[in-house]
């Protein structure tokens, strides 16, 4: 090490120096977001709601039901590039009673929508619905007899994603009025009268 420093007349540092570097950094941690409350020294106070919406935004387990090309700009989104582990939703869950949002991607054929439906069903409340894409909005292109014009005929949608395939951007969009949706939701929405007459409207109770 020092006869490489003597053959190029430079000075290494050392672990001294770096010590000390280090030490003098400040580290920021205000946090990205907090709820609305009152804050004082050594406390804050808000409302139950506002702090069970906060953790749930963020901590959103998407179960991927994905058939065809929308897929994979969803593959898109969860690689490193657009990274949707920011948001909180890295832990992608192919179990229904283990997700609580489902995201639907693709072509949704009318034999593929009874088992679509069942796995709405099975998935735990709160839960919150994504369409992906024209194919699963609308049918896209695909009018045809054999193909579901629209998932909304089968279960209730809450975010819908235009495009053919929408791009990762879009996607990330979609997460975040997901993630505000949970954010101001109320506990007791579920149990509300209004959300059980929707429920009822797709025969499910």
């Amino acid at each position: 090490m020092q006869s490489f420093s003597k053959q190029f007349n430079c000075k290494l540092p050392t672990q001294t120096q770096n010590t000390k570097k280090m030490s003098t950094t400040a580290i920021d941690i205000n946090p990205a977001y907090e709820p609305e409350g009152i804050t004082g020294q050594g406390f804050f106070a808000t409302s139950l709601d506002k702090a069970v919406g906060l953790a749930r935004a963020n901590s959103l387990w998407p179960l991927p039901f994905a058939t065809s090309c929308c897929g994979i700009e969803f593959m898109a989104t969860m690689a490193a590039h657009y990274d949707l582990a920011r948001f909180g939703s890295e832990r992608l869950s192919f179990s229904p009673r283990q997700a609580d949002l489902l995201m639907v991607m693709g072509t949704i054929s009318k034999k593929m929508g009874p088992i679509l439906r069942q796995v709405y069903e099975q998935m735990a409340e709160p839960k919150w619905v994504l369409c992906m894409g024209a194919c699963a909005s609308s049918g896209g292109i695909f009018d045809t007899y054999s193909v579901l014009q629209g998932i909304d005929k089968i279960i209730p949608v809450d975010v819908y994603i235009p495009g053919c395939p929408p791009r990762p951007e879009q996607v990330l969009d979609g997460i975040l009025q997901i993630q505000e949706l949970a954010k101001n939701e109320s506990r007791r929405r579920r149990e509300s009268p209004e959300y059980k007459a929707l429920l009822a409207e797709y025969g499910i109770e």
